[in-house]
């Protein structure tokens, strides 16, 4: 029987895509996705993304789709198995996370709990 991994974090291929063209526009291929949780919002944690040039000690390296991505081990506990895409509507366009560890989260949509 075989086992099911879960991934920590999926990119989906439009996300890829746009953090691709995110960092032609830094001018550098070179960087990794940093995904992150802190602390605040009005549900109590948040998430947060942004390009770095290396690693730290404890963070998990992840490739998708030829993106690397830095995931620190506080934030692997909130975002095991998280899907990261990219959505485009009349409303805007930004990057998706979609969590299955959420339990509630405010009406903002940019902060939530796991308890």
């Amino acid at each position: 029987m075989e086992k099911s991994i879960q991934r920590l974090i999926v990119l989906t291929p439009k996300a890829a895509e746009k953090v691709k063209e995110f960092m032609k526009q830094e001018g550098r291929d070179d960087l990794y996705l940093r995904v992150y949780v802190a602390g605040g919002g009005c549900a109590g944690l948040s998430y947060g993304m942004g390009f770095e040039e290396k690693p730290s000690e404890d963070d998990i390296i992840l490739e998708e789709h030829g993106v690397k991505i830095l995931v620190d081990s506080y934030s692997s506990n909130y975002l095991k198995g998280s899907e990261i895409d990219y959505i485009e509507s009349l409303m805007g366009a930004g990057f998706k996370i979609n969590n299955p560890n959420v339990v509630r989260s405010c009406a903002c949509g940019h902060s939530f709990s796991t308890e």
